[in-house]
């Protein structure tokens, strides 16, 4: 067989990285032309789907300046790209070729059948299970992923003595000689001694140096924290000096509500920012319902009332936890002045948002791409949250570790506007602890 690979890549990883056709070093990239036919559909798509097969429209036709790729041409990095254009028959197998998959499949048989080093690469796990039962090498495009095993988790434990805790209550920088921190991490400390006495500390620059939390972030309006994970949660929420924050958590571990929380401390009951801006990825769970009747506004309380639900709890807190008509006025009124912003994420790019506060809801189902856009959003003064579970995505191209928030969390750590925590309490209801834990 030849020495040089060659990587046949599938519609969706293109549709998903407009950049992939550039990220195989000096091997060749084949695009059996399937793939240029399925870009045609998509390309007047106003989502990331149409820019990303623009995008790669764009490239292939910059590439065919430089020669023919019917024949391949030579990329920056010695790779080379080839579109192939011979029709496949049923090269031996039961696969239905009126199938476009199928198609791209067995240019990849054939090319292997003739002795290359062939490589297929899909997000299509089911593609890739066709394309490994013909014998082939299958891989998914893992340029931009993160392990979700070993993804940071914001926060670690030490064992420390009892002289060290009681110094840390005392309000003193503690230096732990043999620990390297990470901006922006926190350490629970636990008494080498007694096991139940315990202090949370917090690093704000790299280094080894840690100390006490701000007791200013101790509760966000009126929302008290129930556990360590949450209160340092709320530490980088209500920290005006964090720009980012990642919280990644299972459902019921408070998440949205400790970020809509401090939002509306933030940009409701003071004026450190302007207003609250809300949004979330427009996909459903299950089965979709289909076009919604109504203006913009109509159509987005439907996809945001989880949104609702919360800041009609916290509204309530501020009424002695009871939720009537009165809490919902409070909302509309918030709604009407502007001071909380519900808005879909289809009318965020091209924006440019300063001052607010930004709460991206179940981020776990946009792409890298998708949360870099977001993210590049930001004017001065604005600050960004970014929640989720990487364990329920419904975006079927992604999986734990290549949606743009576990992406988010692995790339940006360690920077000193940043912060993030991992939540493995669930603290909704027994029912709801249950639920994650067992089924």
């Amino acid at each position: 067989m030849s020495a040089k690979k060659h990587f046949i890549l599938d519609t969706n990883v293109l549709l998903h990285n407009s950049e992939a056709i550039t990220c195989f070093a000096d091997n060749t990239v084949v695009l059996p032309m399937t793939v240029i036919e399925e870009l045609d559909k998509f390309k007047k798509n106003n989502d990331e789907l149409g820019r990303n097969a623009r995008q790669v429209i764009r490239t292939l036709d910059r590439l065919r300046g430089q020669g023919s790729l019917g024949k391949g041409v030579v990329t920056e990095d010695g790779g080379t790209v080839w579109i192939t254009m011979e029709k496949e028959d049923d090269c031996g197998t039961c696969i239905d070729l009126n199938i476009p998959d199928n198609r791209i499949i067995a240019t990849a048989y054939r090319l292997f059948k003739e002795g290359k080093r062939i490589i297929f690469v899909s997000k299509d796990i089911n593609a890739r299970l066709k394309a490994d039962a013909l014998g082939l090498a299958v891989m998914d495009f893992e340029k931009e992923k993160a392990d979700f095993d070993q993804l940071y988790t914001g926060w670690r434990s030490i064992q420390v003595s009892t002289s060290m805790i009681d110094r840390l209550y005392q309000g003193k920088e503690l230096e732990l000689a043999d620990e390297e921190f990470l901006p922006n991490e926190f350490v629970l400390l636990v008494d080498d001694k007694n096991p139940k006495h315990t202090g949370i500390g917090r690093a704000v620059i790299a280094g080894n140096l840690v100390k006490s939390l701000n007791p200013v972030f101790d509760s966000a309006f009126n929302l008290r924290p129930r556990s360590m994970e949450q209160r340092v949660a709320l530490e980088l929420l209500m920290d005006p000096e964090v720009s980012l924050v990642s919280l990644i958590g299972q459902a019921g571990t408070g998440k949205t509500l400790l970020a809509l929380a401090a939002g509306m401390a933030n940009a409701v009951k003071s004026t450190k920012y302007e207003k609250l801006l809300v949004s979330r990825p427009v996909i459903p769970l299950g089965r979709d319902i289909g076009y919604l009747p109504g203006t913009k506004d109509e159509k987005m309380k439907l996809w945001m009332q989880p949104i609702f639900d919360n800041l009609s709890y916290l509204m309530g807190l501020t009424n002695g936890g009871k939720q009537d008509a009165a809490t919902e006025l409070g909302i509309k009124r918030l709604l009407r002045e502007d001071r909380i912003e519900l808005e879909a994420l289809t009318y965020i790019r091209g924006r440019s948002i300063s001052r607010q506060y930004v709460i991206i809801d179940e981020a776990q189902n946009l792409t890298p791409h998708e949360v870099k856009t977001i993210l590049s959003r930001a004017g001065e003064g604005t600050k960004m949250i970014l929640t989720g579970d990487p364990e329920q995505i419904d975006n079927p191209y992604l999986d734990a570790s290549s949606n743009g928030l576990s992406y988010t969390v692995e790339r940006l750590k360690g920077q000193d506007a940043c912060g993030h925590i991992t939540l493995t309490r669930s603290e909704r209801s027994h029912l709801a602890s249950l639920a994650a834990e067992y089924l």
